[in-house]
């Protein structure tokens, strides 16, 4: 970590979905983690969720047991934060809260990097109330933590760079892929992307074009496996062929504009949620989360190693 010492310690507060995969993550990697939570049996939670995690961790399962051998818990936040060298924040998505929690943290761990897991709140107004704002950094991970490799970076103006970096570092070194936000946006990138399809995706339910389960297969038979090698852009600039995104763009660039206008703006009303939920009862039967998750996080799993098993571009050529 650039400027900063190699952690050893790390503080989650929280033990919501977000913070059991953080915990399981930091635990699997040698850390020892330091928990708070207002949950008056969040030691007992967290120990009752660890064998689902410690079976789909991205290096292959491992006992529950030693997962939680480097487990502590902690009565408040502060108390968790003393002598970390990380803490890695996700209680609820409530300014106030957030707020008065890294104000204590802050001052019990004057040393610490501070990270945040919201998916809502920009860093310069989580930091507004310490005597350095900018000190607050924004890790949002996408579900489940543990698995998908994607944080999204966010800092504030004023933040030291060097403490941005050992950020960047940290989510590094334990296998994720960090990417630092250029500038704070509200909604960061990905759950701005996430809401783009979801709304076009209940449009398109709404107009009885497709059912939930029919829109489901679509995406997974098509965008999603694309989207696993390819975003967006390099796939729009292999859709152009040898002549790349400058020939689509060419043909196709008045098009897209028209096409968006053809896009849904749906009102989410009680009519629409009973019909998705429904739908969504027909199509995926009942609900066992932690049947599911299983199943989900063993795709996953499968997916990213498959993707990064087939190597870069430059490996089968000169890049497109």
């Amino acid at each position: 970590m650039t400027g900063f010492e190699s952690p050893r310690t790390v503080a989650v507060l929280g033990t919501g979905t977000i913070a059991l995969g953080w915990t399981a993550l930091f635990a699997a990697a040698g850390l020892d983690v330091r928990i708070s939570s207002t949950r008056p049996d969040a030691e007992e939670q967290v120990r009752r969720a660890l064998p689902l995690y410690a079976r789909s961790l991205p290096g292959g399962r491992l006992p529950p047991g030693q997962l939680a051998a480097r487990l502590t818990f902690w009565g408040s936040p502060a108390e968790a934060a003393e002598g970390a060298q990380v803490v890695q924040e996700n209680v609820l998505e409530n300014l106030a809260l957030k707020q008065d929690v890294f104000r204590s943290v802050a001052e019990a761990a004057p040393d610490a990097l501070l990270l945040s897991s919201t998916s809502t709140l920009l860093p310069a107004d989580l930091g507004a109330t310490l005597g350095k704002p900018g000190r607050v950094i924004v890790g949002h991970p996408f579900n489940p933590p543990h698995i998908v490799p994607l944080v999204e970076v966010v800092a504030a103006e004023e933040a030291d760079p060097a403490r941005v970096e050992a950020a960047m570092d940290f989510y590094r070194n334990l296998g994720k892929t960090p990417v630092l936000l250029r500038r704070a946006v509200p909604g960061f990138v990905a759950n701005r992307l996430q809401s783009a399809l979801l709304r076009e995706s209940i449009h398109l339910v709404r107009e009885g074009v497709v059912t939930v389960g029919e829109l489901d297969d679509i995406v997974t038979a098509s965008l999603g496996s694309r989207w696993a090698v390819t975003g967006p852009f390099r796939a729009f600039h292999l859709g152009g062929g040898p002549g790349g995104l400058r020939h689509l763009m060419a043909h196709l660039g008045d098009g897209l504009e028209r096409g968006w206008a053809g896009l849904g703006n749906p009102s989410v009303d009680e009519e629409l949620k009973e019909t998705l939920l429904d739908q969504a009862d027909e199509a995926f039967g009942g609900y066992d989360y932690q049947r599911l998750a299983a199943w989900r996080d063993r795709g996953q799993n499968a997916v990213i190693a498959a993707v990064r098993e087939s190597g870069p571009v430059e490996s089968d050529g000169p890049a497109v």
